[in-house]
């Protein structure tokens, strides 16, 4: 039984679908309710991270776990005790969705610090592990959905920067890969699209997976960080707009390992943006 949390992400619900094609049995966890697209023969459990004996039904039985936090950035849990909870359930390997900012932002305590500390506490706990460091999701454009389907307009600053943003379907068809196969054991991999894409390419993108142009609307420095402050903690905000606008090499770089654990490139942002056409319409 592989058990993954965040099983109604961008990543999880991606992920429960391409485990349970393989015919492997599959719980997917999340604190609401179950997923309308939950596969077949899939079992859903609701459960919190942030308590973590609420996890034992859902950890019962299983072999293997993907651990994801559901986008709270490790904030807030206790990380020990979940594993803990996790190795008295008989699980006995964890796949980690941790962030590329480990490596490549660690004076920031929202990009790098707390997943640092979430990996160290999976390499501590005695269960074999595999950790997996995306990058910018090319799933981040969802924020310019009701903009496009208004106004058909993207409103973004540093129109000309761009990183190689990750589609979370290849994130999840890795970690399958990871659950599914013990020789993934004790890798670290980091997660890349395959070509770097600015902004105003992926307003471009969009507009051709819709058969129309979308307008790209540069903001300010000034202005991103406005629109940010109103949901993000400066802190947060701060460090999102270095990477947007002062990425270092290494957020730059493309990275093989999509490729060299899957066997095929990466998805580009053009293909993201096709297969989820219909929320821009």
């Amino acid at each position: 039984m592989i058990v993954v949390t965040g099983a109604t992400g961008n990543v999880g619900r991606s992920l429960v679908q391409a485990i349970a094609e393989t015919g492997a049995e599959v719980t997917a966890v999340s604190r609401g309710l179950a997923p309308v697209d939950l596969p077949a023969g899939a079992r859903h459990v609701r459960a919190d991270l942030a308590e973590p004996e609420t996890l034992r039904p859902a950890f019962a039985g299983g072999e293997t776990l993907f651990l994801h936090d559901g986008g709270a950035g490790g904030h807030g849990l206790d990380q020990e005790a979940i594993l803990d909870v996790a190795g008295s359930s008989g699980i006995r390997r964890v796949v980690l969705l941790s962030s590329q900012g480990v490596t490549t932002r660690p004076e920031s305590a929202s990009h790098g610090g707390v997943m640092r500390a979430l990996e160290e506490s999976v390499r501590a706990s005695g269960l074999a592990w595999t950790i997996l460091r995306p990058g910018g999701f090319a799933s981040n454009a969802f924020a310019w959905a009701q903009s496009v389907r208004a106004e058909r307009t993207v409103a973004a600053p540093f129109g000309d920067v761009g990183l190689p943003v990750i589609d979370p379907a290849d994130i999840a068809e890795v970690a399958a890969a990871a659950l599914l196969k013990d020789e993934h054991a004790g890798h670290v991999y980091e997660l890349t699209g395959p070509a770097v894409v600015t902004p105003r390419q992926q307003a471009a993108a969009i507009g051709a997976a819709l058969g129309e142009p979308v307008r790209f609307v540069e903001l300010t420095r000034a202005e991103a960080h406005a629109r940010m402050a109103a949901f993000m903690p400066e802190p947060v905000v701060a460090t999102t707009l270095a990477v947007l606008g002062e990425p270092t090499a290494a957020e730059l770089r493309l990275s093989p390992d999509v490729e060299r654990v899957l066997g095929r490139a990466a998805r580009t942002f053009s293909d993201w943006a096709r297969r989820n056409v219909e929320a821009f319409r």
